[in-house]
Order: C-alpha cells, then structure tokens, then sequence
C-alpha cells in the first residue's frame, strides 16, 4: 500500500547521481519530466517525449543539465502524490528549515484527459512554500550546452545553443535576474515558478495554485472512470495514471517508457531508447486499461496500431510516436551515461530486426479493434489478410525474439507462438465477416496478388486454411520445444532445454492453456531454473542463451507477473497472491517501477518508469479479483448444491 505520508529520509547519490527509486514522473501527454528527491529535474524532452532532452543530467551529472529549486544545506526529503494525479509534492528539510516544492506539467483549465485532443499548456509549474524555520532557495535552471537569458515579458527569455528551435520562457513570482538565483524565505512565504516553451502569451499571468488545482482536477475527473476494486487498489490506480503519462494523448501511441539509455546492470552497454512505441506493447496495454474502465485510450492505442502498419504498408516492430520508423541509432560521446555506464544511445537499432511476433502482434490489436465495437476498411483487412498468410511459414525462418537479442536468429518458439497467434485471430476475424452475412460485392479480402475474392466462399475456405494451420502450429510448438528428458518446453523449436521466460506468455495469448500439463510442467521449470530469488525472475541465462551482448543484468519485471498470471491459471490462487502483493511491495515510495531489478541489492536498472511493468500490476491484480470472484461463486454454488441434496 502506498503511503500518503511517508517518512523524511536521507538523500542519496550514487556516482553523483541519485537512484531510480528517488525519482517521480511527471506529464501531460505530449511529455514527461522526472522529478528528483533533491529538488532537481534531471530529466526532460521538449516539445515530445522523443525530442532531444532540455535536461539530461539523468545521463552526466556534471554536463546533462538541470532545474533544481532546492534549500541550500539539504538534509533529507520525502515525495508523494496529490491523491489519484500526475501532481508531485516534494518536501526537503535543510538545516534550518522546510520547503515543499509542487510540480505539475500544467493541463489546460477545463482539460479532459478522456478527450482525444491535447491537453498540454506547454509549461511546467513548479510552487515553493516554506513550511518550517527560515531558507536560502536555489534556482537553478540549466539545459544541456548552457543558456543564456534576458528580460522579457516580466520573465526570462532563455536560449539554449543547443536547441535554437526552442523558445523558453522562465517567469517567477520574485525578481529574477539570471537563471542562478537565491532567494532568502521565511515559514509561509511562498515562490512560484513557470517554464513555457512554444508560444509565449506575454499577458498571461502567473497563478500556480489554481494552475496546479485545474491540473489536479483534469487527473482525478479522469481517474474517476477506474473500475478496479481489488488487491493493491492504490497501486493499480497509480499504474493507471504512469501509463496514460506514457501515452501520447494526441494520437494514442505509447511509449515503452519515457526514458533512454538507462542501463541494466550498472556499468553494462545495454542501455537502449525506449521514447518509441513497441506494437507488442499494444495488445498488452489494451487489454489492462480496457479491463480496469479507460477503453477510451485501449480504443485510441489499437486505431494508432492500425493506422501506422496501414500506412507503412509492411509491419515493422516499432514507431515513432507519430507511426514513422524510429531514427538510427547513434551513440552519444558528450554523456558518461547513468552512474557512469556508457554508451548513451538515441534512436534505437533494434528497429529494423526481424521479429515475427509482430504479426500476431498487429492481428491481435485487429482482433481487438472489432470486439469493441470498430470497423475494418476493405484494404485493411486485405493487408491483415496478407500478414496472416505471412504468419503460416514465417515462424520457420530465424528472427531476433521478443528480446531483441543482437545474436545471429534463431526459431523462437515465443515467435511461433505469435505466429499461431496471427492465425486464430485473422481467422476469428474471418470468422465475423463471413457470419455477418455481408454481399459477395463487400470486397472485404483480397488476395496477395490485391485482386477480389469471387464470394464469401473463398473467404471461408481461406478462413478454415487459417483456422487449421493455427491448430498444426499450436501442437508443433507443444511437440517440437519439449524437451522431454528436462520436462519443459523450451526457448527454441529445436528444443535442447534452453529456457525464456516469455514462453510463461503463451497462455496469456491463448496459444497453451496454463494447466496444459506442459504448460504446467514449464511454469515450475522456469520458476526454479531463471529464478533471481524473492519472485524475481530472470529472462534467460546468459550462459546458455548468448544474446550476443556482454554481461548479465537484472530480473525483468514483467516476467514475474506473468509467473502470478500462470499460478492464477493454475488455481494456485495463494501463491499467486502471495507473489503480486511481493512483487507490489518492490515499486518506489511513489508507486513507480522499473524495467528490471538487481536481485542482491533491490535497486531499480534499465529504464524507468516501464509501461510493460506497471501493465502487469494492472493485468495480474485484475486476473487475481476476476479469480477469487469465481472461485468464491463455486463455492458458494457448491454449498447451496449441498444444501439442496
């Protein structure tokens, strides 16, 4: 359970830099900052999540750059959330007295977070109030490459060398005269202070509170539409608000997580952007946030999936957030990287891998789009149809994985899974329109060479094509990744024993029923054989699956949610709960989560927030409530069957 009041504790740093665990996420659908327990941000992209950062002390403390409004001689600190907002207060005690700092990335008065527009103003609000005894504050606002400033419009004009395309606006409640200051306050005095960026209304005034209480407002009006009501309700609710601060309202595209090159481990060269949209993402988050109340943003999410592999016309396994392809990957010499571990990258060059879970990535979100009630254009569904006939040998030829190994391809069974994904559910599909009692004329199927089918038969008998090869690929994966004398399917098709923690997936997509005897059997296997201790578990075993990186790193996260889901599959309700309120207990005072986790230590890696981590709160809490409801309507059935008899 969140604490709505936590303790002071003492501030840390590590090689300069403060941990994970220390910082709060901020946004307002267009972007994010983090905020740190120091008062610093050491971390924001302007105008979009995947524009180059203002601030990235996050990646060189010494030449990232920074805003911090901080006492001098801080001591300790605490953060929290305003209640069920994106609204982070920090308190910081110094040695003569207490500030509370409240920052927010300002929403528009009246803003509607279940609106499909934006709802930014452009401007970060950041609200001092001294609380106890007397402090000198410092105000230090520094972008990477330096600034310059002067006046203008009662504020501060700043121009950064380094992003020329940028016009910033720095205004204050007190004087200021450079983008360095202190200012001497005493209990209840108050500073306020507003970052814009874009156009600049010179006539605008500077209210923080009631900026701050509209965006508070917008948070909870949205919140309001949660459904959720089961264990760690808190946390699931904020897992909410980390992923829609992970969503680009204007377009509904999601990020894999706000940040990049954060690594895992420490001092490791697996650092990687993730400010891109992953389209295996996509099934994932949807089927989370429809499940607990926002099918606004499940629907926003799954028509961006389809826009962009329409417009791309061939599907690629990640995209800008405006469905273009990702840019190169390029590293970056002028950053020493968090804690030192180098390299920095932007961009990221897994985007071109061959992934063939991708196929079934892209028809599931279909599958989905339909359930809900929408609608499939002719030409969209031919390209769909296309991608499943793809998807019935693809799954043969090597690819790179879920985990993007940078190793030479091999045949995943995760990816023949995906692949038998992509027919079922082209042939669910299929199945709908050929039910539906649509005219020959309809045109909804075309074949590879884009010509029409002649009728609806041709349509059905490609659908019972789909609907057989899905079957014959679902027992090849059961038969050809056994391995029989390590009772355990396995991470390839050619078996050999080698495990993968996605393979803990396949009853999730429907591809294995979690009480498949080898299902079952596999579950044990990889909870015993990649277990990082204390529920954690580790993707694979470096040693027997060379990724073609080196070292190792942490527990991946969303593995061990995946372990709760398989347990709950498994009527194992105990254990299941037992292991999501373990894995719950690990996310930050703020609710926050990482992509990984060092198993010694139980410091936060890689980069942070993650989507997929906070999908799985969401996903596992509520398979574990729908769970519990039905075994109790059992029971209850069976003693009023006991009664009656």
């Amino acid at each position: 359970m969140l604490d709505l009041d936590p303790p002071f504790r003492q501030v840390r740093r590590h090689d300069g830099y403060l941990p994970l665990e220390d910082l709060g996420l901020i946004g307002d659908g267009t972007t994010t900052a983090l905020v740190g327990l120091d008062g610093s941000i050491p971390w924001m992209c302007l105008p979009r999540f995947g524009s180059d950062p203002l601030f990235c002390g996050l990646l060189d403390h010494a030449r990232g750059g920074h805003f911090t409004v901080a006492p001098e001689g801080l001591v300790e600190a605490r953060q929290r959330y305003e209640p069920d907002t994106a609204v982070l207060v920090t308190e910081m005690r110094s040695t003569t007295g207490v500030v509370r700092v409240t920052d927010a990335l300002a929403l528009r008065s009246g803003a509607d977070l279940a609106d499909d527009a934006p709802q930014s103003r452009g401007e970060l609000v950041r609200s001092v109030v001294v609380l106890e005894g007397e402090v000198r504050l410092r105000v230090d606002l520094e972008p990477r490459g330096g600034a310059t400033a002067r006046a203008r419009f009662s504020g501060l004009a700043v121009e950064c060398p380094r992003r020329p395309d940028l016009q910033l606006h720095l205004r204050c409640t007190r004087p200021l005269d450079s983008l360095h200051s202190t200012h001497d306050l005493v209990q209840g005095d108050r500073l306020d202070l507003a970052l814009a960026w874009g156009r600049i209304h010179r006539h605008h005034r500077l209210d923080a509170e009631a900026t701050l209480h509209q965006t508070a407002f917008a948070w909870r009006r949205w919140l309001a539409g949660c459904g959720y009501q089961g264990p760690q309700e808190q946390l699931v609710r904020r897992s909410a608000i980390t992923l829609k601060l992970c969503d680009d309202w204007a377009n509904g595209s999601l990020v894999a997580a706000p940040t990049s090159s954060l690594p895992a481990p420490i001092g490791g060269v697996r650092n990687w952007d993730y400010r891109y949209t992953w389209i295996r993402d996509a099934a994932y988050a949807v089927f989370a946030l429809r499940r607990i109340g926002f099918g606004g943003e499940a629907d926003a999410f799954l028509g961006w999936v389809l826009d962009a592999f329409e417009h791309s016309g061939t599907p690629r396994i990640m995209y800008d957030l405006d469905g273009r392809p990702v840019p190169d990957e390029v590293e970056d010499a002028e950053l020493e990287g968090y804690r030192r571990s180098a390299p920095v990258r932007w961009g990221n060059g897994a985007a071109d891998q061959r992934q063939h879970d991708v196929y079934g990535e892209v028809l599931d979100c279909a599958d989905q789009w339909l359930r809900a009630g929408g609608e499939l254009e002719p030409a969209l569904w031919a390209g769909l149809a296309r991608l499943a006939d793809t998807a019935q040998t693809a799954w043969l030829e090597p690819d790179q994985g879920i985990w993007e190994v940078r190793s030479e391809g091999r045949v995943f069974t995760y990816s023949a899974a995906m692949c038998q994904v992509a027919l079922d559910r082209a042939a669910h599909i299929g199945e709908r329109l050929t039910s539906a009692g649509l005219p020959a004329s309809a045109g909804l199927l075309a074949s590879t060479e884009q010509l029409p089918l002649p009728d609806r038969d041709g349509l059905r008998e490609r659908v019972a094509g789909w609907r057989d090869a899905a079957e014959r690929l679902r027992q090849r994966i059961l038969t050809e990744s056994w391995d029989e004398k390590a009772q355990t399917l396995s991470e390839h098709l050619d078996g050999g024993g080698a495990l993968d923690a996605s393979l803990l997936a396949l009853p999730l997509r429907h591809v294995v029923a979690a009480d498949h005897p080898r299902m079952v059997a596999t579950t044990a296997a990889i909870a015993d054989r990649l277990s990082a201790g204390d529920g954690l578990l580790y993707r694979y075993l470096h040693d027997q699956s060379p990724d073609g990186l080196p070292g190792d790193e942490g527990a991946f996260v969303l593995c061990s949610f995946w372990l709760v889901d398989n347990l709950i599959g498994q009527g194992r309700l105990d254990e299941a709960g037992q292991l999501y309120a373990s894995l719950c207990d690990r996310a930050s005072p703020l609710g926050l989560l990482p992509e990984q986790i060092d198993p010694l230590t139980g410091v936060f890696m890689g980069n942070f927030p993650q989507a997929f981590s906070h999908i799985g709160v969401i996903a596992s809490g509520v398979n574990l409530t729908r769970a519990a409801a039905a075994a109790d309507s059992a029971d209850s059935a069976g003693s009023t069957a006991g009664r009656t008899a």
